[in-house]
């Protein structure tokens, strides 16, 4: 006797989770990477806009985090791309990023590349050929996050302040036409960026509007 109607359901639903998150090394899947997964894969079953585009994406993890003031009680979903999908990520990244957000409460959902740091030590590494490539230095990597965390508003500026306690902050400006856009995102862009980079950074808008 074949499969009945509810599991081949199932059957389609394990198989679309398989492919909607694929951990490095084989690593295991969280709870809420299923559940980033299953929506990602309904999102691929209803929306007609996007499904054919999310067809052949996954990602690579998720994570729910606090963000703001501890008695805001608001969370960010980051989740991780492979390096390799960002641009495919981008092409549907607004229309992504919004439903997203609405099957997670309002949370806001942010994407960035899975990248590999490679330290100094790679230069002088026997089993290594040529010099370490820029894009996988510390620096490069915090750059590229940043980019990551605003997309698709540009970064058109940026600037290193000293504090009086000798420690350094980063201010990123963003392009003023998106300010309506990501207002309300700026404080969750600090504090991911914080988490992934243990670096602080004030996200704002050039003072003079355009």
């Amino acid at each position: 006797q074949g499969p009945t109607q509810k599991s081949t359901s199932h059957l389609i639903m394990f198989n679309g989770l398989v492919k909607k998150v694929i951990k490095p090394n084989g690593a295991p899947i969280t709870d809420f990477e299923n559940r980033v997964g299953t929506e990602l894969f309904n999102l691929e079953m209803s929306a007609s806009e996007i499904k054919s585009e999310l067809r052949d994406l996954y990602i690579t993890g998720a994570r729910e985090v606090s963000v703001g003031p501890s008695s805001a009680d608001k969370k960010a979903i980051i989740i991780e791309v492979p390096f390799k999908q960002l641009k495919q990520y981008h092409k549907i990244q607004i229309r992504l990023v919004r439903e997203l957000e609405k099957k997670f409460s309002g949370s806001h959902v942010v994407i960035i590349a899975k990248r590999k740091i490679l330290g100094s030590s790679y230069n002088r590494s026997s089993k290594t050929k040529g010099p370490r490539p820029r894009s996988r230095t510390l620096t490069k990597v915090h750059e590229s996050i940043l980019d990551d965390l605003v997309y698709p508003t540009e970064i058109v500026g940026k600037r290193t302040r000293c504090k009086l306690d000798g420690t350094k902050e980063l201010k990123v400006l963003l392009e003023w036409k998106e300010k309506v856009n990501v207002d309300t995102k700026l404080e969750t862009f600090s504090d991911v960026y914080k988490r992934l980079t243990n670096k602080e950074v004030v996200f704002e808008f050039p003072v003079d509007e355009p």
